[in-house]
C-alpha cells in the first residue's frame, strides 16, 4: 500500500493530500512526499477549496462527491480525505498511474 494511502478496519480509504488553491491548472499534480499533490483553482476561503478538492478525487476515482470528505487539515494544505465506497485496489492502481 503506498504511504499516501491508509485503510480502516471498515473499507474506509484514508488519502494524505497536499493542496495548491488558486492553481491555474486544476488537477492531481503527482506524489508529493508521502501525499498526493492536488491543485484546485477555488481560493482557501469559506471550504470553496476544500469541496473542490473532494469533488476532483471523487471524479479521478470514479466515486459520488459524497463518499470524498475532509477528515482532518481542512484549514490547511495537508489534509487527509476518507474514501468510501471505492475499491482500495482501485485507488492503489490510480495512484500508481500519477507522476512521480
Amino acid at each position: 500500500m503506498p504511504a499516501a494511502v491508509t485503510v480502516t478496519a471498515d473499507g474506509t480509504i484514508l488519502l494524505s493530500v497536499h493542496v495548491q488553491p488558486g492553481a491555474r491548472h486544476p488537477g492531481v499534480a503527482g506524489h508529493h512526499g508521502d501525499a498526493i499533490k492536488v491543485r484546485v483553482a477555488a481560493p482557501p476561503e469559506a471550504g470553496r477549496a476544500n469541496r473542490e478538492v473532494c469533488a476532483l478525487i471523487a471524479t479521478a476515482l470514479g466515486a459520488r462527491p459524497a463518499d470524498v470528505v475532509v477528515v482532518s487539515g481542512k484549514s490547511g494544505r495537508r489534509k487527509r480525505l476518507a474514501i468510501r465506497s471505492v475499491p482500495p485496489a482501485r485507488v492503489v492502481a490510480w495512484l500508481a498511474g500519477l507522476p512521480a
